[in-house]
């Protein structure tokens, strides 16, 4: 086993277990979702050895690519922008779809879950930042998206997610972060649905999510080091 990385993961785990305690959560009510884009399988292998099974991967043609090599051995999360035409290729075995921002997407995921005998997890994508370069509905725009989201029948919508502003302070998110929280309990207050998860916070900012109530946490550099590019 890779004694650096079960060490950055142990550390990790301690951090999350840190916010949730300041916050009077249960660290059982967060999921660590090791981003994996660009990186190899051997790397999401060594990941799973340390005891984190859920992967997130943000392109379709990585990730088809990765459970061919792989398997069930992991549990798949798609969190990057997903084109409808590119859904059938997903549909077999994604474990949850973290994306979702129109309706036309949503039906298309429900019928390829359909024609797949499948019903897929799918998580609401919300823009909190107001910056036009991220996917997402407008806060306001939530409510509507999701009670079409939850009439179609072989998806399961279980709650919100949001990619903050990258910011250097952590709690200049934090707003962010408070306004998807406030946009799920909404939506489960008009529609009586539960939707348990919220998708936020990355390695720079997951502490301060996890205080507002995230319960998926999308973490790449802090379980496998720093990237070439990006976050």
């Amino acid at each position: 086993m890779n004694n650096e990385l079960q060490h950055r993961i142990a550390a990790l785990q301690q951090r999350v277990s840190n916010a949730c305690q300041r916050a009077g959560r249960d660290p059982a009510d967060v999921q660590i979702i090791a981003v994996a884009k660009t990186k190899p399988v051997q790397a999401i292998l060594a990941v799973r050895e340390c005891g984190l099974v859920t992967i997130g991967e943000n392109y379709v043609q990585e990730v088809v690519e990765k459970q061919v090599a792989i398997g069930d051995a992991v549990l798949w999360h798609f969190i990057g922008h997903l084109q409808r035409n590119k859904v059938k290729y997903l549909a077999p075995f994604v474990g949850m779809i973290h994306g979702v921002d129109s309706q036309r997407l949503g039906e298309e995921i429900s019928r390829q879950a359909e024609r797949n005998g499948r019903v897929i997890p799918v998580l609401l994508q919300v823009n909190t930042s107001g910056e036009e370069s991220k996917f997402g509905v407008e806060p306001s725009a939530a409510l509507a998206l999701a009670e079409g989201l939850l009439a179609l029948p072989n998806i399961q919508l279980q709650g919100l997610m949001t990619l903050a502003a990258f910011l250097d302070d952590p709690e200049a998110v934090r707003p962010m972060f408070r306004q998807l929280r406030q946009a799920r309990d909404l939506i489960q207050q008009q529609t009586g649905g539960p939707l348990p998860h919220l998708s936020m916070g990355m390695t720079n900012d997951f502490e301060v999510a996890i205080e507002e109530g995230a319960t998926l946490v999308r973490i790449g550099t802090a379980i496998f080091g720093e990237r070439e590019y990006d976050r």
